[in-house]
């Protein structure tokens, strides 16, 4: 009898294989080359990085709204130690994830202190990170010195992913932050009278969430060499793959490879995006159809049980 896991990571192939096949049929020539995959699949792994930490979050039943802002602000902090103040790779890597985790802790405290829905709390936040952003950059595209893109090769990319993978996959499965965020996403009410420090681990979730955001801006200015900080909630734009690769992974949760789910959704997702660019299609259609197909995906391998309650 096939397990749940091979069901789960056939399901997924078949959704990659489908994406790809689809794309390459409506547009043979500017699409689905081998360095074309190779480039869909790099842009996959750097939103898995952010998405890895963020399904902490969701699974707690919380939501975050300013994943953009805290991967412009970490990227625009990174960039600066790493060539203003010529600190390097110390300066990037440390300063990017160390701001992404700063930001995390900031989003957990203010939730919990506040008492208010985390998607409210977030959303006033990154307006906030928004604004720090824009006055660190001075209103100045802020450049990674040519000699600092290491992580911004194919190479580069799957190093950081595997390692956030297994940091991640570490702590969802061995330790008691897992074993606890699940729980408390299951029935917060029997956790907390379980007693689980429901706040103490809230908190925990949104730093692992920053953290992990903060990796991904390593990887974001390393791609893009540059960021421009953005106000308005103009970096919500950048909320939307990395939480849809959550999506993956709250509906292959019940096969046991959520995490895997997410690097392949991933995948999925970029192949749909760099798809329809490669039909030439307007920016508006593209997202339009691009949210309903991924809503048909998630809907379609989503079975919700009689009597089960659709949070």
């Amino acid at each position: 009898m096939m397990s749940k896991s091979t069901k789960g990571y056939l399901i997924l192939i078949a959704l990659v294989i489908l994406s790809l096949t689809i794309f390459k049929i409506l547009s043979p020539h500017n699409f689905g080359s081998p360095e074309n995959i190779l480039s869909y699949f790099q842009a996959g792994l750097i939103a898995t990085t952010g998405a890895l930490g963020f399904y902490f979050v969701i699974i707690t039943g919380m939501f975050d709204f300013s994943i953009g802002a805290n991967i412009t602000l970490s990227a625009i902090v990174g960039c600066v130690l790493s060539t203003k103040f010529g600190l390097g790779y110390f300066g990037l890597i440390v300063g990017c994830i160390l701001s992404g985790t700063i930001v995390g802790l900031i989003n957990g405290v203010f939730y919990i202190k506040l008492k208010i829905p985390s998607m409210i709390v977030t959303t006033g936040l990154a307006l906030i990170y928004e604004a720090i952003a824009s006055y660190m950059a001075g209103g100045v595209e802020q450049t990674l010195s040519s000699n600092l893109l290491v992580f911004g090769s194919i190479h580069g990319s799957i190093i950081i992913s595997i390692i956030a993978f297994l940091l991640s996959y570490f702590i969802l499965n061995y330790t008691k932050v897992g074993t606890y965020t699940y729980a408390i996403g299951s029935n917060e009410f029997i956790a907390k009278n379980m007693g689980i420090d429901v706040s103490k681990y809230k908190v925990i979730a949104f730093i692992i969430s920053g953290l992990f955001l903060g990796i991904m801006s390593i990887l974001t200015i390393s791609y893009g060499s540059s960021i421009i900080a953005t106000t308005g909630m103009s970096s919500m734009s950048r909320n939307f793959v990395p939480t849809m690769g959550c999506f993956f992974g709250l509906a292959f949760k019940k096969y046991g490879i959520p995490l895997q789910a997410i690097i392949l959704g991933e995948f999925i997702i970029n192949i749909i995006f760099f798809g329809f660019i490669a039909l030439g299609a307007p920016t508006s259609i593209q997202d339009v159809i691009t949210g309903l197909a991924l809503l048909l995906i998630i809907a379609f391998t989503t079975k919700v049980n009689k009597g089960e309650i659709v949070k």
